[in-house]
């Protein structure tokens, strides 16, 4: 094993992190910023995000992943409207371990467009808990960088001697940029031993618009209206899910059944060259929390199927530009957008996937004592892939195109934590976790004999691979005073790649497009030869508060990871087909094609949030500044490139005004810009911009209603962590998707919504 060379520059952030308890008194220190937090067990406290602060997120996003957006170090990578990706201090996705009621969702799809927060809307989410950087081993695995657990609201049941209890919540919102609406319907009824729960939401929404022209403007074929020059093509979405959970509970024993559906008819991505036109999931989970005179057992089953589709939607289909395509077929009847026709007609092309996952967990907690406790206990997954192209005409023609055929990916695990309450100051854990990674491959083809070289490569190597992955965790905690507290601690994390990054194979140009969860616009084949990551992590957060830690608190958090066999990825060459070639080497703009390869990287950062009084108990209510800042920076010890994607420096900076039942909120977002760029896959550069948020909320007994203005000022800005516009032309060919032109931000948005509990 290498040797991480993380101390010397971890310490210049220790250091002066280590200085803030010395001189920031108990009484007189003056922090700058804070975000709420929830306690856990576990010795390293998780920024938990309480109901009451998703509640007043929800009405600005269908993006469950946006509900992170306040949460130090989180950052998110731009998807579909209901799909972006979190990322945690610069590693992000499949690099994250994210559960949604438990259950390890993993994206079935070569763009990554059912990410494992896409499966839960937010007016469904009951609580969200992050672990950022040291993660608990009985919460990891799998995964280098940290964890996020979503979970839907707990189960309700009546009281004793009350009788049935009967509860529902019924919620309509409204958003202006995009036209976006929608709605949300629970209902309860339950006795004192069993309970069920019905709970809805639904969603639309057409393009966004930026704040500023980007482009030209152009008439959509499909219905002659002028798609403007500030419209974001491909971002528009409609999905809907529901779930209904049946409960149990006797004495210390709980029961719940959930079964969930989800309906995703279509979602655009204006930084892909594909939409979604279909993603449909059955889930199945069941779980039982038990106590016992000797601690508490914790078990859980659960079964998701994905029926996942992409074709192009109208904003890439019909494109008026210097050659637009005939919408009709020789014999003049209209072209079918999904099913490609002869010579006159924009050929579709078609992509399926069909995902099935299959999972179980046992963990117990065991009081060995009043110091010590200890958490033991196994998981495994059973996961199968078919990743598949109908032929469509244009070189795409007679074969079915398998892209992975029945990929297999497999886990058994097996972890402990020994967890010791030394004194009143000092707690301390120690975890160790073991994991067996199973993965193997099919046979494959391509639509014809341009594609047999690489087929033929592939199925004649050995694609069966057997991962022994090891993750250990030390952390401690330390209250030196009751305004003081330090946590630190060490880990090794683990992760074996996913089926894409081992098993695509292609190195047709086509096909290597169509391998991008990363919004680059590059082409990706995968590396029958990866080894998994391996990330050694240092992290320490100091925390000043008052006694009670009501009125004001500060924390300071530096961390440093350095990853061996870090998945990057390198241009491709000498290939006998496609486009690995030595013009594809010397490339310094444009897009790019890939090879998934080992190396090794480093990120290294600092996190600071706070919170302080401004005013208390006027006669304008009270007043609390809020506020955190976050930077990452992430290196490839290898190539001295830097690692795609990193989000700069930014700040957020807010005013909080509590009234009564009422509650506003002025933020101002501040984000330098991004120059810091991967230059292996030419990734652009995006300027600093600022915006100014809106929000309030009002709350009777029974009702709720939010209002709020996003981006108040209209600004334009491109996002960091957008990618690259592919939001409208024909995206296979690059007709009408100039190179460098990153995808621009939402404009001026205002929202509202209203909740009524009966």
């Amino acid at each position: 094993m290498k040797t991480p060379a993380f101390v010397p520059r971890l310490l210049p952030l220790l250091i002066a992190a280590s200085l803030l308890p010395a001189t920031a008194g108990a009484e007189d220190a003056a922090p700058l910023m804070t975000i709420v937090v929830t306690g856990t067990p576990e010795a390293v406290t998780p920024f938990g995000i309480e109901v009451k602060n998703v509640q007043s997120l929800r009405p600005a996003t269908s993006d469950s992943a946006s509900l992170l957006r306040d949460v130090p170090g989180v950052s998110l990578y731009g998807a579909g409207g209901v799909s972006s990706l979190p990322a945690i201090h610069g590693l992000a996705d499949d690099r994250l371990r994210i559960k949604v009621d438990g259950m390890d969702l993993i994206s079935a799809c070569g763009n990554h467009m059912n990410p494992a927060l896409s499966y839960i809307d937010p007016t469904s989410v009951g609580g969200i808990k992050v672990f950022a950087g040291i993660v608990p081993v009985s919460v990891g695995g799998d995964s280098i960088g940290g964890a996020i657990l979503v979970d839907s609201a707990a189960p309700a049941f009546a009281k004793s001697g009350e009788g049935i209890l009967k509860k529902g919540e019924a919620g309509v919102f409204y958003r202006s940029n995009g036209d976006a609406r929608g709605g949300n319907l629970s209902a309860t009824i339950a006795g004192e031993k069993v309970s069920v729960t019905y709970s809805g939401s639904t969603v639309k929404a057409d393009n966004y618009h930026a704040g500023d022209s980007f482009k030209s403007a152009y008439i959509d074929a499909d219905d002659g209206h002028i798609v403007g020059a500030d419209e974001v093509g491909s971002s528009m979405y409609k999905s809907t899910n529901q779930s209904i959970a049946l409960a149990a509970r006797h004495e210390n024993h709980l029961v719940e059944l959930k079964l969930g559906l989800q309906d995703i008819p279509y979602q655009g991505w204006p930084n892909q060259r594909m939409d979604m036109t279909g993603n449909d999931s059955e889930q199945v989970n069941l779980r039982y929390e038990g106590q016992y005179d000797w601690g508490k057992l914790e078990a859980r089953a659960y079964n998701e199927h994905t029926r996942h589709k992409m074709q192009f939607f109208d904003d890439k289909l019909y494109w008026y530009g210097s050659n637009p395509p005939a919408t009709t077929y020789a014999d003049g009847a209209p072209c079918d957008p999904w099913v490609a026709g002869p010579a006159g007609c924009a050929a579709g092309m078609p992509m399926d996937t069909e995902g099935k996952n299959t999972g179980a967990l046992v963990k117990a907690d065991i009081p060995l004592s009043a110091r010590d406790l200890l958490r033991v206990g196994g998981e495994a997954q059973r996961y199968r892939l078919d990743d598949w192209w109908d032929p469509a005409g244009k070189g795409m023609a007679p074969n079915v195109f398998w892209n992975i055929n029945n990929g297999e990916r497999d886990r058994l695990a097996a972890f402990g934590e020994w967890e010791a309450q030394w004194n009143p100051q000092w707690l301390t854990q120690l975890g160790l976790r073991y994991e067996k990674v199973d993965m193997d491959a099919g046979v494959v083809q391509g639509y014809n004999a341009t594609y047999t070289a690489d087929a033929t490569a592939f199925n004649n190597a050995d694609r069966e691979k057997t991962d022994h992955n090891i993750d250990l965790t030390a952390l401690a905690r330390f209250m030196p005073a009751k305004t003081r507290t330090l946590e630190f601690g060490y880990a090794q994390k683990t992760r074996s790649p996913n089926l894409y990054e081992r098993y695509t194979w292609s190195t047709g140009g086509m096909a290597m497009r169509m391998i991008n969860w990363f919004g680059d616009g590059n082409g990706y084949v995968g590396n029958l030869e990866l080894e998994p990551e391996i990330a050694h992590t240092l992290s320490a957060t100091f925390d000043l508060h008052d006694a009670a830690q009501e009125k004001w608190g500060m924390k300071v958090t530096p961390y440093y990871t350095y990853v061996d066999d870090y998945i990057d990825a390198e241009r491709c060459s000498g290939a006998a087909t496609g486009e690995c070639t030595q013009a594809n080497l010397d490339r310094t703009d444009g897009f790019v094609y890939l090879r998934f390869v080992n190396q090794s990287a480093s990120l290294y950062g600092l996190d600071i949030s706070g919170h302080f009084p401004l005013a208390e108990k006027t006669p304008y209510g009270s007043f609390t500044a809020t506020g955190m800042l976050s930077y990452v920076r992430g290196e490839n010890e290898t190539t001295g490139d830097n690692l795609y994607n990193m989000m700069p420096l930014n700040a957020k900076l807010a005013v909080v005004q509590q009234l009564g039942k009422w509650t506003g909120t002025a933020e101002v977002h501040l984000v330098a810009a991004k120059t810091e760029v991967s230059a292996e896959r030419n990734e652009m550069e995006t300027a600093g911009y600022g915006l100014l948020n809106l929000r309030g909320s009002y709350a009777w007994k029974q009702v709720r209603l939010d209002l709020g203005v996003e981006n108040v000022l209209d600004r334009f800005y491109e996002h960091p962590l957008g990618g690259a516009y592919f939001g409208e032309g024909k995206t296979m060919s690059g007709t009408g998707v100039p190179w460098g032109v990153p995808v621009p931000g939402m404009g001026r948005s205002i929202y509202t919504a209203v909740n009524v509990q009966f």
